[in-house]
C-alpha cells in the first residue's frame, strides 16, 4: 500500500501560499516531521498535513504569498 504524500510544491499549494511561505511553516517545531528526505526534498505524508492545517485555520486564514 502507497501512502499519500506531499512534497514542498503540493504543501505550498494545499494551503494557498508560496514556498517560501510553506517551507518557513515547515521550519516551526509544531509542523509535523517529514516521512523521508528525497532527491526532491522534503516529503510528508498528506493526512499529517491535513490534520496540523485543520487545527491551525484559523491562524492560517489570511496568509497570503
Amino acid at each position: 500500500m502507497t501512502e499519500e504524500v506531499m512534497a514542498m510544491a503540493e504543501i505550498a499549494d494545499f494551503l494557498g501560499i508560496s514556498r517560501q511561505r510553506a517551507n518557513a511553516l515547515a521550519d516551526r517545531d509544531d509542523f509535523p516531521a517529514p516521512i523521508a528526505h528525497l532527491t526532491v526534498g522534503r516529503v510528508w505524508a498528506t493526512k499529517d498535513v491535513r490534520t496540523w492545517a485543520e487545527k491551525r485555520r484559523k491562524d492560517l486564514e489570511g496568509e497570503h504569498g
